[in-house]
């Protein structure tokens, strides 16, 4: 028997990987708070009105497309999802699709939406679609992918026996952590797609940039002390300015 839960406000650990961009950044993004108390003041409880539940779709949860969608105006139909325990499905797998149309048939992990327990196959499950459709114009016909769900929809190809198999995680002897077929034993290796990011296809060939990245030393380095003085002080001895005026007297009542 399956246990379903309605969608969370939690962004999947490779949502936030896939971004690049910081946790916290990606929560500011998409939460939705309403009101809430003003920090710093002990008198007043922690306390807000916020959103709670969001339907995560295609639209990346930093991207405005994803507000809209979750708009407090806009309805929406719940959806249930169903926990997945450790996250197993990874850009580049070769997997087997199990349900629809093209049930039997072997394909590449193109896209992963961990929020949802979606993955998107190469060429596999798709659908066709019309838009900018009106009465001047027939519109355009296109051909997409649709979400196949990993509990029920795709398995991992053996590499051995290239056939669907279960498997499970396990340890080498070295300490890593490593999937393995439950049909022949052997690994199925995690793919290098896996690390792609919006930045970068893979680690080893990303060349940094000085407008948008930090250097590791400098992230270490103490590019400014603190002193007893203004920041209207320190640009008049830059601009070798002399405050020789002397303040008028005031009277407090």
């Amino acid at each position: 028997m399956r246990i379903f839960t309605f969608l969370s406000k939690k962004v999947g650990d490779l949502t936030v990987k896939y971004s690049n961009l910081p946790e916290s950044y990606i929560k500011r993004s998409y939460e939705q708070v309403y009101w809430k108390n003003p920090v710093g003041y002990p008198q007043y409880p922690k306390a807000q009105i916020a959103r709670k539940k969001f339907r995560f779709t295609t639209n990346r949860p930093w991207s405005g497309q994803f507000r809209q969608q979750n708009d407090i105006n806009t309805y929406r139909k719940k959806v249930f999802i169903e926990p997945v325990g450790e996250w197993s499905f990874f850009k580049g797998d070769r997997v087997e699709v199990m349900v629809g149309k093209d049930k039997g048939k072997q394909g590449i992990v193109s896209q992963v939406i961990q929020e949802r327990n979606w993955v998107f196959v190469e060429g596999l499950n798709t659908h066709i679609r019309r838009v900018g459709k009106d009465k001047d114009f027939p519109g355009v016909i296109l051909q997409s992918e649709a979400p196949l769900l990993v509990t029920t929809g795709v398995k991992l190809v053996d590499p051995e026996t290239l056939k669907a198999t279960e498997f499970e995680w396990r340890y080498t002897e070295e300490g890593e952590k490593v999937r393995v077929s439950l049909s022949s034993s052997r690994i199925i290796p995690i793919p290098k797609s896996a690390e792609e990011t919006i930045d970068y296809k893979s680690k080893a060939l990303y060349v940094e940039n000085e407008d948008k990245d930090t250097k590791a030393d400098a992230a270490t380095r103490i590019s400014f002390e603190p002193q007893l003085r203004t920041f209207e002080m320190d640009i008049m001895e830059a601009m070798g300015i002399k405050e020789d005026r002397v303040p008028a007297k005031s009277y407090w009542y």
